[in-house]
Formats: C-alpha cells, sequence, structure tokens
C-alpha cells in the first residue's frame, strides 16, 4: 500500500471506539489511498459487553494491537500503556498518532508520541470542566498541550484554549459524536428491537446510567442518586444498564433494594443503547457521551454531576446539571413533565462531517 500518510490511531474506552469508527469510516470511503491506519487498543475497557460487541457493531477495523493493559491505579495503568504504544510507535514510525477524548490511553498516548517527536492530533480538544480533582480533566489539558493539531467539537472548545494560549494547530470541525449520532439513528431504530425485548413504550420511560467514581465510589453519593431512581420509577418505567463494577458497589453498600422498581440489564450493545435513547421520554446519566447523544436525539437529559464539558446543552435547555442531590434529581423530572424547562432547537456541534474535515486537515498539515 502506497499511502502518503501513516496514522496510529489510539483508543481504549467505549466512547472512543465510537469516535473512531467515524474517523475510520471515512478513511476507508474517501481517503484509502492517501491515509493508511493502524488502530492500538490499549484494552482499558476489557469487558466484552464494553469493546469486542463495538468493535463488530462499529464495524471498525479490529485492531493490530491490543494491549490488554487494563485494572490498577491510574498510575500504573498508564506507565504500561504508554511502555506498550511506545513499542508501536517505535516499529509503525506513523506520521501522526491519533487521540481521542480525556482517558489514560489518550494520555499515555500522547506522552509516548511527544517523546518520540510523532506529532499529535487530539480529538476533541479544548474540553474543560475546570474541576482538577477529575482525572479527566488532567489528561485533557496535559493532551491538548503537546498536542500539534487540536481538533475542537464547539467554538466553547476554542475559546478555553485560547484562554490557555494556545491558538495554533486549532480547528473547530464540530462533533464526530454528531457524525455517529446521523449514521446510526436509522440503524437503531429498524435494526434494535430492544424497546419490544424491554416491554417499553416508545416516550414512557426514562432510561438512567450511573458508572462514574465520583458517584460510585461515594455511597451517599451512590445512594442518593438510587434513591432518586427508586422514587421516579413509581410513576415512570427506568431502564438501568449496569456497569459491572457499579454493580459490585451497590452491593456491597447494600443498596441492592433501592433496585426492585427499575429494568437493570447488563450493559447494552451500542444500537440498543442509540434505541434506547431515541425512544426514552428523558435520559439520567453522569455519562459524557451519553448527555450529548441525549441531546442529539432531542430527549431531554438530566446530568448527574456537578459540572459537564457540554455547557452548551445546558445553555439550550435540553440538559439539566443535579449534581448526586435526590431532592434536584426529582426537581429536574418534575420540570420535564411539566415542559417548565425550555429547549432551543439549536445545534453547535456542527454539519455531521467533522471526520472527512480531520483526515482534510491532517493530509494538509503534512503536506
Amino acid at each position: 500500500m502506497s499511502s502518503s500518510l501513516k496514522i496510529i490511531t489510539v483508543v481504549g474506552a467505549r466512547p472512543q471506539f465510537i469516535k473512531a469508527a467515524a474517523v475510520s469510516r471515512a478513511i476507508a470511503s474517501q481517503f484509502s489511498d492517501q491515509i493508511e491506519e493502524k488502530i492500538v487498543h490499549t484494552g482499558q475497557h476489557f469487558d466484552e459487553n464494553v469493546s469486542q460487541v463495538f468493535f463488530d457493531e462499529l464495524a471498525i477495523p479490529k485492531p493490530h494491537y491490543n494491549l490488554a493493559v487494563s485494572g490498577g491505579s491510574h498510575g500504573a495503568m498508564t506507565g504500561k500503556m504508554l511502555d506498550g504504544i511506545e513499542q508501536v510507535l517505535l516499529k509503525e514510525k506513523p506520521d501522526w498518532l491519533l487521540i481521542y477524548g480525556d482517558t489514560n490511553s489518550t494520555l499515555a498516548g500522547a506522552l509516548a508520541a511527544s517523546k518520540l517527536h510523532i506529532p499529535i492530533a487530539h480529538v476533541e480538544a479544548g474540553l474543560r470542566s475546570f474541576n482538577m480533582r477529575m482525572p479527566e480533566e488532567i489528561n485533557r489539558i496535559v493532551s491538548d498541550r503537546i498536542s500539534t493539531l487540536l481538533f475542537c467539537p464547539t467554538e466553547t472548545a476554542v475559546r478555553n484554549l485560547k484562554t490557555e494560549g494556545i491558538s495554533k494547530g486549532v480547528h473547530n470541525v464540530g462533533d464526530v459524536m454528531y457524525d455517529v449520532a446521523l449514521f446510526y439513528q436509522e440503524k437503531a431504530r429498524t435494526q434494535s428491537n430492544v424497546l419490544e425485548r424491554l416491554n417499553l413504550t416508545p416516550k414512557n420511560f426514562g432510561l438512567a446510567t450511573c458508572h462514574r467514581a465520583e458517584n460510585t465510589n461515594d455511597p451517599q453519593r451512590l445512594e442518593s442518586i438510587l434513591g432518586a431512581f427508586a422514587e421516579i420509577a413509581k410513576d415512570l418505567p427506568l431502564v438501568l444498564p449496569l456497569h459491572p463494577r457499579t454493580k459490585k458497589l451497590i452491593t456491597e453498600n447494600n443498596l441492592a433494594s433501592l433496585l426492585d422498581l427499575i429494568t437493570i440489564t447488563d450493559p447494552l450493545p451500542f444500537l440498543d443503547m442509540i434505541a434506547l435513547e431515541q425512544g426514552a421520554k428523558m435520559i439520567l446519566t453522569d455519562s459524557g457521551g451519553v448527555q450529548k447523544e441525549a441531546f442529539f436525539y432531542n430527549t431531554p437529559c438530566i446530568t448527574l454531576r456537578d459540572e459537564t464539558e457540554w455547557v452548551e446543552t445546558i445553555s439550550l435547555g435540553w440538559n439539566q446539571l443535579v449534581g448526586a442531590n435526590a431532592k434536584a434529581i426529582i426537581q429536574a423530572v418534575e420540570k420535564i413533565n411539566t415542559g417548565t424547562n425550555p429547549m432551543v432547537q439549536q445545534n453547535p456541534y456542527g454539519n455531521g462531517d467533522a471526520s472527512q474535515k480531520i483526515c482534510h486537515y491532517l493530509l494538509k498539515h503534512l503536506n
């Protein structure tokens, strides 16, 4: 293959698989004669439901390398990934390293490439929660600092970088998640039967997720969130796909009785999740990706965190930020039920062509 450009893509967690799928699809369909991509899966999410299924469903090329690094502390995990990615980069000698988002895999990729003087392109650059206690915030800031190309999803992200003195190589390409949302919207409706399987009526159920360490590792926050879910489920059927880690912590903290009225499932395949997001009356989540998917599918969202990177969803009224406060969660549900939270129809996340723009900039920058 005589490609003019060789890219190594580093992914390790569910949201990254989804974003990488959009760019990989653009490369395969429009740039296959100009770009050769090899994928490194760090193994950060090792649960079968959270990785292999996604590769299958999203038609992502099988990873050329699987580092199988999972578990352990942030430092240990990042260190092992750094070592593994460095070996791949020394062997492959790519023109670019492509990283996504804000995980330990992102940081490890960025550090490995920067030490080998391989230019880094960061997809989803410029996002900030302004909470330095979040490991993701550290990962983002460091990755942005050492990237050559910074692909921002919104104007807000561009402004955040400017405030930090970063303006070179910064491009607002729109959000690759919007590319994905548009591509899979109809597929999920036609190919997933999850609503029938779970006996749900469209727009007459809520979808909930809870997996972030800040919520699950703190017994009080976890109890407060689940208590609110239990209350909501008295009036609105609620579906909660449970991550194995969250499940374990619910059992350890003797909170399982709060799930009695809730439909519990294992983590769901991507198309099922998209079908539920489109079909739900509302979504309650602490996931960054799910907040945004809710916005793309015009489903009101309640975010169980103290801050969010997706400030546009809040200012346009589609998302309410409530933390882990049971009273605030129930009040937010009430606002959706009574229509007292005005929602503006506007999309700050681009035109659904972020992936093509990323490929163009990578080629242009190298030339």
